[in-house]
Formats: C-alpha cells, structure tokens, sequence
C-alpha cells in the first residue's frame, strides 16, 4: 500500500516530475528547492508542474523534508510506501500517480541538474515518445567522475544491457529521463521489477511498442552519498536475467521443449544404455565419434596438443584438425566425458545438439519469415529432422548439430541492411571461426545454400540486393579479418600440418539419384523403405535426399499459389538447385540407361569442393523447404475460408507423416573382450609398444576403438578409422596407408582366404610388426577366426593362446621373461 498527500487541485498538469528516496534527508532539500525555483521560474515553457517525492520506507527524517516543502508549495506532493522495496518500486508508486502530459523521473542527488530539463524537452517536442539522459553519447559533459571501479561496472552493465535488452542505448541508467505521460504511466504499470532494473525494462517496453527514444547528451556530476553499492550491480544482472526469461514467449518454450522430446525419441534406443547400446546404422561411425571424444578429452586432462594424437595409425598418427573431431564440443564436454564416458557424451552432444538445432531454426523463422508459432515450429521441424537429417544423425554429429547455421544466416543478413555493419561484421567472424570446430563442410554448404539464395533474390528484387552489396561485402571482410587469424594455426595444422591430406577420395559419383529426392528414407515412420532407400544410396548414413513425393508434390503447389511473394520464389530456387547439384557430376535419367551432365560438374574440381559428398548437397532442401512450408501454414491459418484453410493443411499432414522419423534402431554392443576390460593387456604391451588387433582396425572394422576408450586410451594402435594421407599425392583415404601384412589379414577376414605363408611372408610380417613397434597381435572371435589364426600361427612362427576371451601372440624377444597371465581354455569351435 501506498499513500499520496496533500492532493493536488483538479486542473491540467503540464509536467510530473517524479523523485524516488530513501533516507535523503540531507540531500533532498536542496534538490526541491532547486527543481521548484527552476519550474517557477519558467512556468511559460513548461505549464502546470508537480513534484512527487516518493519516499521508498525511509528511516530518517525524509518524510519531513518532503513535507516542508510542501508546505511552501502545494504542488510538491509526498508519495510513500511502508517499507524500503527498491527504486523500481519507487518510481512505479510515483509515475502511476502523476498526472502530467510528460513525466520527469530526476534522482534525489540532481546529478544531471534540472537545467538539463530544456534537452530533454526538446527531444520530446521532436517527435520522441522518450527523451533518455546519457553521460556516454557525444556532446555529454561529466564534471565529476566516480571512481574506476565503478565507472567500470556501469560501463560493463550498459555493455550487457544493450546485447541482451535495449540495443541502441549506450547508458540506460543515467537517473534523468523525459516521457510521455500516457505511455509512461502504460509502460510502469506493466512493469515488474522492484530494483534498479526498472529503467531497462521500461526501456524495453518502449522499444517493443514501437514507440521512440532519444538518447540525449547531458551534463552530469557526481554527488558523495550515493546509494547504489556494488553488490547492487548482481541485483541489476539478476533482474536483466529475470526481464530476459520473462520476455520469452510460453509458446517459443514448448518449442524447445518439443523439439528436445523429439530428439530423445529418436535417441530413445540409444538413451536406454548409453554405455551399452550401439546404433547398428551407423555401421563403425559410433565408435568412431566416442573415440574423439576420448581422445580430445584426454588431450584437455593432460594438456596435449588437440590437433594431433598417435593412439591411432601408429607410428605416422592422426592428423586431428583434419578429422572432424568437432573440438567446439568435444572440448567442452571434457569433462562429461571424463567423469560419464565418451559414450554418454557423444548421446548427449547428439541429442541437445539436434534439439538446439531445430530451436535455432525456428528462432530465424520467426524473426525473418512468419511471425506464426506454429507455422514456424512446422518449418523448424522440417529443417531439423528432414530425412537427410534423421540418417545422419545415425553417425554424423557435424551434420545434425548445426545450431550455429541459422544465427550465421541471420548475421548476414542483418550485415546486408547496413546499420551495424562493424558490429555483425565481427559477430559474423566469431561465429564463422566456432563452427569450422563444429564441421567445415556444413558450412560450406551453408554458404553454397546462401549465395543460391541471395541470386535469386537478387534477380526478384534487384533494388534490394543493390543496396546491400556493399554493407554485405564490407561486413564480410570484416568477418574475414576476425576469423582467419583464430584459425591460422589450426587451418595450416589442417592443411599442412603431419598426416594432413590434399582431399578425400570418394567413390566416381557420389551424387543422388532423381529418385532418391522423391522416394522414402528407411527411417520414415509410416513410408519407410529400405529396399529402396538401400538401393539409392552408398549406406544408410548418406540417405542425403528421400524427402518424398507428397512432400515435392505440396511443395510445387504451394509455390505455384504465392508465387507472388519475392521470398517464396528465392527458397523455391534454393530447394531446386541444391537438389539439381545433388544430383552429381553426371546422373541418369530414371527408367532408361542414358547419363547426362550435371551441375555439380562445375563445383568437383574446386578446392574444398572436391572433398565433399555431392549428394550431401540436398540437405540444403530441408531448411528451404521448411521455410517454404512455415509460409504457407501462415497463409492458410490466417485465411478465412475454412474449406480452403481444411484443404490446405491437409495436404501438409499428408506430405509430412509419410517422412516422419522413426526411432534410430539400437542393438546392444559387444562386450569388449576381458583380456581388455580387465587390464590383462598390460603385461603384453610395454611403454612405447603397440596392441595390434587382427585384422587391424579401418572403416570396415573399428571395434578396437571401442577398447582402446574402454582401456582409457592405455595402449596405441596401428590402423585405425580416420582421415588420413596416402600416396605422393597425398590423397586423403579412410584409414592408415596399408601395409603389406595388413592388407592381408584384412583380406583373409573377408575372404576367408589365405595366402601360402612362406618365409617371404613371415619377413615381411616381422619388418611390419617392426614397423609398428608391436608388443602383442590380439584376434577376437570373428567370422574366419580359424583361418585367421592359422595364418597368424605362420607368420609369427608359434601358436597364439587364449588369454580373456581372445587369441593372443606375444611379440616380445625371445629370453625375455615371460609376463604373469591367466590362460582359459580355448573355445569350442
């Protein structure tokens, strides 16, 4: 409660001036005295005047000050409250009982002095719905200045203020600000917070509601007494905290929190037994990914470089930087994987990451394309879990953690209005450099969608993109210049550095099929199709196109029908181009034996294009076509005619529950041989020996990654599945550079077929062996494991044993003492 006296006389007020205080005795009197004198003394300019001091629970003699003034004029009223809650609440009792055309809210101390007024009026004369004090702007004066620290802190706060609150105001808290009554009294009543808060969240409702504000220069002087306390600058950052949460609209939260339950149904197999359950799809992949996690994790715990390990493809090692080890978030989750396990983190990365994904998503659509949640979420949805999406997401976390895409695409094209261009510039670079650590390839590809885009916009609204080639140039270079000398060291590690490579060798045509881009994927809930998707892709992580034909099929009419709309026919371009380069080099025409020249051809041979998946190319439809879709919902939920409305949104049921994903299949994983999990191996392999599996581990076989993470990356191995240089060339190939008896051993475990072993084989298996300072050969059951170990048994040139559930050949030299072990009785065969 709060009570206001003496009451004021019925006539018009001109100009409220509102004085917030608690314990002021000693300051105040001088204040009103100078506020009347100056009011008094142009009354012409001003008119009809109040002055409201609202005592906020003062304990001293505040309340009598305010009274004797008063007394010598009426129009100076007390505005009280029964107890100390804060300036926020202070100056929302007073300018709720002004009455004035403008209000003035002016602190106690008069640091800025009532002379000021006449700026701040004119600003408001000018059309401004605000006129807002600044110590910061050009043209301000400070007289006295507060001490570093705090002037420090006020700079850091008006900082973070204007990124997460009120953009283009330097100093919102300078305690002298001019409004339109009508708007402030609207705008204080809707507020919530009692602190020193309050001028950013009014702020903040003017900015919303559209209305103007003018930060005007002022002269301003310290005053001793103050009585903000440091502690008071965490008051401010919790209620700008508490400004931000409460901005979010309910439905943007069930959003996000639908979008994270569908990324934990499609995990959900997984999310059973993380440590114990493999995604069969994504063939050697998983263990893969949980090996980088391992990896970068140990290299954060011991301080190692990041860019470079040898526990793979020993003793050349494996270029890091140039694998996909996604250091952006296996980094950060260090110490998850530290405390949980890689397989825990790799789970979590990929499911929050999907889920962030499609949040991200959304947040653009909703700020570039529809203002309409659910057509938004719609769109999102699309872009996020698209059937390219749903495949990779089996084994590629680059590709389905993608949440920095949609803030890049934003920052560009904020760069291409033109009004901040330094600023996004640098904001572009920031978030350019954190991607190429969450994968280069997706944002290539972001940026070959991009430019698709910008053409066609180009060619439907010349005049725009004329107007923002040169902000959008300029704010590129700037990016550039920010960008580049992060990643110096890590691009020349990259490029240049040990095992780096020139480019991937991929298979002649990589490309998809027309087909695939109109049939089903295998994870399609209702549709799904594995005959067929099996047949028009490599495997089932490069189901890059399968969008459907319902979905083409509403695509096209609804592209047909907003026609008219200059963005529609930009992201109709997009979609049909990324899917024609989809198609590859060279493609057939379905249903005869004819081949024909495609675009891609132009791309192949380009640095950095070479080296990408052409197919991959058609995931730049998912986010363009759930744009289209957002438009479209849009335009049917706000037409009238309820048939058409029917129809419309029929059709988009119909194109989207053929293609919803089902659950990625889960099995549970091998258990990793007890010669491993229980430390047998260490009696076999010395400090810089290595443990080599047979056959030794590549893209076909990578189960010895899964040990060497279950060991805590104890032991090295020769081989492995990783990126890595082959040839003078220096072509990049999946795996280490085969030797002789590797590729061997690999072709007796496909096969089943054995060379005859003769001395040749048997010195060349020793130089191998040599080579990779081998300390013990490790045969885990498998198909042909007879035949294998009989090959093994030749060339080592005795026996191996069953030691913890697999067949091991000591290395070690002949006299060395033999190391204690358990040997366990073969197995049946």
């Amino acid at each position: 409660m709060s009570s206001v006296s003496p009451s004021m006389p019925s006539a018009a007020v001109d100009l409220s001036v509102v004085v917030p205080a608690y314990n002021e005795e000693e300051r105040l009197a001088p204040t009103l005295d100078a506020i009347a004198a100056h009011l008094r003394e142009h009354e012409n300019r001003f008119g009809a005047w109040e002055v409201l001091v609202v005592d906020d629970g003062s304990t001293d003699a505040t309340r009598d000050v305010v009274t004797a003034a008063s007394a010598r004029d009426r129009r100076i009223r007390l505005v009280t409250s029964p107890r100390n809650r804060g300036k926020g609440h202070a100056l929302r009792l007073g300018v709720l009982a002004s009455a004035g055309r403008r209000v003035l809210l002016t602190d106690a101390d008069l640091a800025a002095p009532i002379e000021q007024l006449e700026l701040l009026d004119k600003a408001l004369a000018e059309g401004n719905a605000a006129a807002v004090g600044s110590r910061t702007v050009a043209g301000a004066t400070i007289e006295r200045h507060q001490s570093a620290a705090r002037e420090f802190l006020g700079r850091a706060g008006n900082w973070l203020i204007r990124r997460v609150a009120v953009p283009g105001v330097r100093d919102t808290q300078c305690g002298f600000k001019l409004f339109d009554g009508d708007r402030a009294r609207e705008a204080f009543a809707a507020s919530r917070l009692t602190g020193w808060g309050i001028d950013v969240e009014i702020l903040q409702h003017f900015r919303r509601a559209g209305w103007p504000v003018a930060e005007v220069p002022v002269r301003w002087a310290h005053q001793p007494g103050s009585k903000v306390r440091p502690l008071d600058y965490l008051r401010v950052l919790a209620e700008l905290t508490a400004l931000k949460l409460r901005a979010v609209r309910p439905a943007d939260v069930l959003a996000a929190a639908a979008f994270l339950l569908m990324a934990v149904a499609l995990y959900s197999g997984r999310w059973a037994d993380p440590a114990h359950r493999y995604l069969p799809d994504s063939l050697q992949d998983q263990n893969q990914w949980e090996w980088f996690f391992a990896v970068t994790a140990d290299h954060v715990a011991h301080l190692r470089n990041p860019f470079f390990t040898t526990l793979q493809g020993f003793p050349d090692g494996v270029n890091l930087m140039a694998n996909t080890v996604m250091l952006g978030l296996t980094v950060p989750f260090a110490p998850v994987t530290l405390a949980l396990g890689p397989a825990v983190s790799l789970a979590l990365v990929t499911t929050l990451g999907l889920a962030a994904t499609a949040t991200a998503w959304y947040a653009l659509i909703v700020r570039r394309v529809v203002r309409h949640r659910g057509a938004a979420f719609t769109g999102a949805a699309l872009a996020a879990f698209a059937p390219p999406m749903v495949s990779h997401a089996n084994a590629h976390p680059n590709f389905v953690v993608l949440f920095m895409i949609p803030p890049i695409v934003e920052r560009t094209l904020r760069l291409c209005a033109g009004t901040r261009v330094v600023r996004d510039g640098v904001v572009l670079g920031l978030m350019a450099a954190y991607q190429i650590f969450l994968g280069e390839e997706p944002l290539l590809l972001a940026a070959l969608g991009m430019v698709l885009f910008a053409a066609a916009y180009a060619v439907v609204r010349p005049e725009v993109a004329k107007a923002a080639v040169r902000p959008l140039l300029k704010g590129t270079a700037i990016a550039a210049a920010v960008c580049l000398p992060l990643l110096a060291l890590p691009l020349y590690w990259q490029f240049f550095g040990p095992q780096s490579y020139t480019r991937v060798l991929h298979a002649p045509n990589m490309g998809n099929s027309p087909r695939a881009l109109l049939s089903f994927a295998e994870r399609s809930l209702v549709a799904g199709d594995r005959t067929t998707a099996d047949a028009l892709s490599p495997n089932p992580t490069e189901q890059n196109a399968f969008y459907g034909w319902p979905l083409a099929l509403v695509a096209f009419a609804f592209v047909v029908r907003l026609w008219e709309r200059p963005l529609v026919k930009a992201l109709a371009f997009t979609a049909a181009a990324a899917g024609l380069l989809s198609l590859g080099p060279r493609f057939g025409i379905p249903l005869t034996h004819m081949t024909v020249p495609g675009p891609w051809a132009l791309f192949a041979h380009l640095p950095l294009f070479e080296s990408v998946i052409e197919g991959r190319v058609a995931m730049v439809c998912a986010p363009a076509l759930g744009m289209l879709l957002a438009v479209a919902v849009e335009r049917l939920v706000h037409t009238p005619r309820v048939g058409r409305q029917f129809l419309g949104l029929t059709a988009v049921a119909a194109a989207l529950i053929p293609i919803l994903p089902a659950p990625l299949r889960s099995v549970e994983r091998a258990p990793v041989p007890s010669f491993i999990a229980d430390g047998t191996w260490r009696a076999y392999v010395g400090k810089d020996e290595t443990l080599v599996p047979v056959p030794l581990p590549d893209s076909g076989n990578a189960e010895a990654l899964h040990w060497q993470t279950a060991a805590g990356l104890g032991f090295r191995l020769p081989g492995g599945y990783f990126n890595g240089p082959y040839g003078p060339e220096r072509v990049g190939i999946y795996g280490a550079s085969p030797r002789f008896t590797s590729s061997m051993l690999r072709d007796v475990s496909f096969t089943g077929v054995a060379p005859v072993i003769g001395k040749n084989w048997q010195a060349q298996a020793r130089a191998d062996f040599a080579y990779w300072k081998a300390g013990v050969l490790v045969l885990p059951p498998q198909p042909y494991q007879d035949r294998l170990r009989e090959t093994v048994d030749l060339l080592v040139g005795r026996p191996g044993k069953w030691v913890g559930g697999v067949w091991v050949w000591d290395l070690h030299e002949a006299g060395r003492p033999a190391p204690a072990r358990t040997t366990l009785p073969a197995p049946h065969r």
